[in-house]
């Protein structure tokens, strides 16, 4: 299941909107606040699909009977860019254990690249809902290998995949890899560049928030 967060009207639609306005995107602050408040709502919708039990609460002046989450997920990203959207989705699941992949893009002179993947930290996930927060889903090559890997951590009861934007590419070469897989993106363009970068897109998502980097 896709979920295209832009189709219905809402703030979501503010947020993308300056994501991707280059005048807007000046102020690194504003763009990974946005960025948060994606992985933010995306985190409450999340939750109202996560099993819960019942549970009694003592209060000042007697008993309540209310719901607790059965678990707590485990949400994952992918240095650096993925921080903001993730940082989002933990002000919300405040006590959900955590995951880190570093993958990166390595590019070469001919215009290609490949996806260098050199650390993972992971609890078990076995039984749990696993959430992995990325940016960008352009060809969905790093995101099928940052999966890849966690499952060496056990195999989930289910897996929400949230980006800000995603490319029509990315979304069906992972959910032929995937399918039962559920992704929640905020917004969604269908143009890839011969370099796999999303069109309008937004840029480099790493850049906009934390600052460019030297390429060797």
């Amino acid at each position: 299941m896709v979920h295209h967060l832009a189709q219905t009207n809402s703030l979501v639609n503010t947020w993308v909107n300056e994501l991707r306005n280059t005048e807007v995107q000046l102020d690194r602050m504003r763009f990974r606040k946005n960025m948060e408040r994606i992985g933010e709502v995306t985190a409450y919708e999340i939750s109202k699909t996560m099993p819960f039990n019942d549970v009694e609460i003592n209060t000042p002046l007697g008993m309540y009977n209310g719901k607790a989450l059965s678990h707590q997920p485990v949400i994952a990203t992918i240095f650096r860019a993925g921080f903001p959207l993730f940082q989002g989705m933990l002000n919300y699941f405040d006590k959900a254990d955590c995951a880190f992949i570093a993958a990166y893009r390595k590019h070469h002179a001919d215009g290609t690249f490949n996806i260098n993947q050199e650390y993972v930290t992971c609890p078990d996930i076995t039984g749990r809902t696993l959430i992995i927060a990325d940016p960008m889903l352009a060809t969905g090559a790093s995101l099928i290998m940052a999966l890849d890997e966690l499952f060496e951590y056990g195999q989930p009861a289910a897996v929400h995949v949230v980006v800000s934007i995603a490319c029509t590419e990315g979304i069906d070469n992972l959910r032929k890899k995937y399918p039962e897989f559920t992704i929640w993106a905020a917004d969604i363009d269908d143009e890839l560049t011969a370099k796999g970068y999303i069109v309008p897109g937004l840029g480099d998502a790493g850049d906009l928030s934390f600052g460019s980097k030297l390429q060797f």
